[in-house]
């Protein structure tokens, strides 16, 4: 039966490595699609659709972080039978954090991780209660971000099918709360908007201490919504390079993660674009 969490773009069933991509608040599947095209055969593109969206717009979106990521993650699980890499988006890159944190344990877990447009977890949730604004002042706030046509949002029904999964969005990531844990042993790459209005670059790189492994920080042109921009080519090809990477080195025995036993000096690279 098709798992209604994840589309691929499209099914590579000989791929190398597999890229498994969350969306940011409000966003579906979708927003992945034409990076179907950006990568060669040996990476399978898998978009998570999250209840609230897209082809499950009629179901419940998630409000809170705990329930949301218990349930990726058994999904995710299914996955690692290649080298698997998460990739999140402003709140996917949250939630994909807490996938892989899940995962740390499990054989053939997570081989990387990249985040993108989001702010450390450590650094606490969003500063402005964004969900409880008015209908006005939510789209206000949402055009201020860019990435998304005000006329778009002016359409009443539009704004019907939107701002419930926005809310619920927003209000996940303004609840959610931060637990110390072990870092991660696996690679991070972490990417920012030199013009994001809300997630300045170091908040970026303050995803250095989540990891013990390979960490790379970028600032790429544009602003809280550089993926998708005309600038956003220049984020794929370093995406595309560190996947490239990936298909090119066989799976690591388990606990011989590459880039895991780096000195600091080593392993974090800082690039602005």
């Amino acid at each position: 039966m098709k798992n209604p969490w994840l589309l691929r773009f499209p099914r590579r069933p000989d791929a190398k490595v597999r890229l498994v991509c969350l969306p940011g608040a409000g966003s579906a599947a979708s927003m992945y699609y034409p990076w179907s095209t950006a990568f060669p055969s040996e990476v399978e593109v898998c978009a998570v659709q999250l209840p609230g969206r897209g082809g499950r717009l009629k179901e419940e979106p998630y409000r809170r972080m705990e329930p949301l990521a218990d349930a990726l993650a058994e999904v995710v699980r299914d996955e690692c039978d290649r080298p698997l890499v998460l990739f999140g988006h402003s709140l996917g890159a949250l939630i994909a954090y807490e996938v892989a944190d899940r995962l740390r344990d499990h054989p053939g877990g997570p081989a990387a991780l990249m985040v993108a447009a989001h702010k450390a977890p450590h650094l606490g949730s969003a500063r402005v209660s964004v969900h409880d604004l008015s209908d006005h002042d939510l789209l206000a706030f949402i055009g201020q971000l860019g990435g998304t046509s005000p006329a778009v949002l002016d359409r009443p029904e539009i704004r019907a099918l939107a701002l419930p999964s926005l809310r619920a969005d927003f209000e996940l990531d303004y609840t959610y709360a931060h637990r110390e844990r072990p870092p991660l042993a696996i690679p991070v790459s972490a990417y920012g908007g030199t013009a994001d209005p809300i997630v300045s670059e170091a908040e970026v790189a303050a995803w250095e201490p989540l990891t013990t492994g390979a960490f790379t920080h970028e600032q790429m042109p544009g602003d809280h919504f550089f993926l998708t921009a005309p600038e956003g080519a220049a984020t794929l090809s370093r995406i595309r390079g560190t996947l490239l990477e990936l298909v090119s080195h066989a799976r690591p025995e388990p606990g011989a993660i590459p880039g895991a036993q780096l000195s600091r000096e080593d392993r974090v690279s800082h690039v602005r674009g």
